[in-house]
């Protein structure tokens, strides 16, 4: 393409929803971790600064290069949105031609990030979890906690009953008929984990949410929140009673649950893709998520494919 034939596909959150099926976003993220795991694609230092107001600004970026896949997410937490009626998280995701560092497709980056992160947590769930677990325990109930259920009954069917802990312990009547047609749902403390087979922790906090003591032999936990130094929702004590695992160790360590826990023996999800991991029943598993670029490198690149081929978006001139 001639310079000046060059052009930039915009997709808006309309756009986006339009085009991002799960089973697709499923595949793309699976895609990430096998690139990841043979070392095929690469990590850039993650970018990650506290902003006046409580926010918090990052950037994580990578690329594919047998893939020409170049690209990264600019993102982070505003919790000043809610005020307004907005969404606090907010993302923003870029590819890039890496042959001439031209832009070629911007994205709405918040339905992404929710949709993948929520696939890369049904994929621990595959790979870690019981397949024989009913009983999930989820501690919040926003746009990613519900993305996390939603995900989670599909990776795993035998799923019976959620119980759900809420930020002010108020019941989530909205939260609740999203899912009551597949399971049933119970506003629930943090008690709620004693009985619990999978533990998916998905809030902003700042501090353990439950006691280490009450999570029972043979519990999985995916770990969300925790994004940023300073940041966990796991008690002290807990990863060393677990076997652990993370989507990026060096990123982990660094802002991830693992940030809390030293040197302690850990390894990579993708390591799994191939030989999965045996698992003796009383095993408590962890898998610490902090989310890598190549997530969303992949999930974006089959949006902008999907896009091109059914006429989806604005496709303006970018000429240079």
């Amino acid at each position: 393409m001639r310079n000046n034939d060059a052009r930039l596909l915009l997709l808006d959150r309309d756009a986006v929803a339009a085009l991002l099926q799960p089973d697709a976003v499923r595949a793309a993220v699976r895609e990430a971790f096998a690139l990841h795991a043979a070392r095929a694609a690469r990590v850039f230092p993650l970018v990650r600064e506290e902003l006046p107001g409580s926010a918090i600004f990052g950037i994580k970026s990578g690329d594919v290069p047998s893939q020409e896949l170049l690209g990264f997410k600019a993102a982070g937490f505003w919790p000043a949105n809610r005020e307004a009626g907005g969404e606090a998280h907010q993302a923003t995701i870029m590819l890039l031609d890496p042959r001439t560092g031209r832009p070629l497709c911007i994205a709405d980056g918040n339905a992404v990030t929710t949709a993948r992160t929520a696939a890369a947590g049904a994929l621990g769930l595959q790979l870690l979890a019981r397949p024989d677990s009913e009983q999930l325990c989820v501690f919040g109930t926003g746009v990613q906690a519900r993305g996390h259920v939603e995900y989670a009954l599909h990776a795993l069917p035998s799923l019976k009953r959620v119980h759900y802990v809420s930020s002010d312990g108020r019941r989530e009547h909205a939260f609740e008929a999203q899912f009551a047609a597949r399971c049933e749902v119970v506003p629930a403390s943090a008690a709620a984990v004693a009985s619990a087979d999978v533990i998916i922790t998905a809030t902003p906090g700042r501090a353990p949410l439950f006691d280490a003591d009450a999570v029972r032999a043979g519990t999985h936990i995916n770990a969300v929140g925790a994004d940023t130094q300073g940041k966990r929702e796991l008690p002290p004590g807990l990863l060393e009673r677990a076997r652990v695992w993370a989507d990026d160790l060096p990123q982990a360590r660094r802002i991830g649950e693992l940030q809390w826990a030293g040197t302690l023996p850990a390894a990579e999800l993708g390591e799994l893709l191939d030989a999965p991991a045996a698992r003796a029943p009383g095993d408590i598993t962890i898998f610490d998520m902090t989310g890598i670029a190549l997530q969303d490198l992949t999930t974006v690149r089959m949006l902008y494919e999907r896009a091109l081929s059914n006429n989806i978006g604005q496709n303006i001139p970018w000429p240079w």
